[in-house]
């Protein structure tokens, strides 16, 4: 197979407890992460008589696309499997970056999963989630793509149940935040953490009474530190009739969830001339 063009879909992290900083760096994490209809196109072919791989992203926001995360993964895979073809990769971005949405991870998971196709390496879901988690926290997350509670930094996954069906609208700040910068500064900082048994209770039950109640992000308040904007989106989208809202991931987006389609689209119409907004679906499967 010379060619493979596949869908890298983004995620949000419906809640996310920070409980503390390991000894090697990473931190602890307790999260449920719900993958979005949401997706950048990857076109991956086989480079012949190539010394290096080749990825070029047709949006100049990302910086120097010579360290995007899916260079790393296939050298990475190259490494562990011994394989010498090289591949050029082009990204057609659609999911914001900087934004607490898992697009470059997800590009990196979704290009190890098509070498391991293209290549016929028959590579197991969890060998892959064992690399990945080698090369970034939300990685494993996206080799099974559904909806999963993660724990230790982002390779302890187990899946759960989404009852409803949701909508979603993300809107974003122009400006981004960074990951680094966010973790550094909640590591001075008293996070909030609840219970995260209680959201996905609500997700598998389908109360959307008790997510509104339940759902939160220990780095919220230390990316709003950073980037007031952020909560004035929140109250923004609650004030709209968005009562499901939530920072996604270290930020600066903000995810909305309803089952009400018109409602959505409603809100996007009034928030788009201001902000980077976005409508899709939660993945189920």
């Amino acid at each position: 197979m010379k060619h493979l063009s596949v869908r890298s879909y983004a995620k949000i992290n419906i809640s996310l407890a920070v409980k503390g900083k390991r000894e090697d760096g990473y931190h602890e994490l307790d999260s449920i992460m719900l993958p979005l209809e949401l997706h950048d196109s990857l076109l991956i072919s086989v480079l012949k008589n190539a010394t290096d791989n080749f990825v070029t992203v047709d949006d100049f926001s990302t910086g120097n696309i010579k360290y995007n995360l899916a260079t790393f993964a296939i050298d990475k895979l190259a490494s562990v499997y011994h394989f010498n073809q090289k591949f050029r990769i082009f990204i057609h971005k659609v999911i914001p970056i900087q934004a607490g949405l898992g697009g470059g991870s997800s590009n990196a998971a979704f290009t190890m999963l098509a070498v391991n196709k293209m290549l016929k390496l028959n590579i197991s879901n969890e060998e892959m989630i064992n690399i990945g988690k080698e090369l970034g926290a939300d990685i494993p997350f996206f080799i099974n793509c559904v909806p999963q509670r993660a724990k230790g930094i982002g390779e302890i996954l187990s899946p759960i149940n989404v009852k409803n069906n949701y909508y979603c609208i993300i809107v974003k700040p122009h400006e981004g935040l960074s990951t680094a910068d966010v973790f550094a500064k909640a590591d001075s900082m008293n996070l909030v953490v609840k219970d995260i048994d209680v959201v996905q209770k609500a997700l598998e039950e389908g109360d959307d009474d008790l997510l509104a109640q339940s759902l939160f992000n220990s780095l919220e308040a230390p990316a709003i530190s950073i980037l007031p904007e952020i909560q004035t989106i929140k109250d923004e989208l609650k004030s709209l009739g968005i009562k499901i809202c939530q920072m996604s991931g270290s930020g600066s987006s903000v995810f909305g969830l309803s089952q009400n389609k018109k409602l959505i689209n409603k809100v996007r119409d009034l928030l788009e001339d201001k902000y980077i907004v976005e409508v899709t679906k939660i993945k189920k499967n």
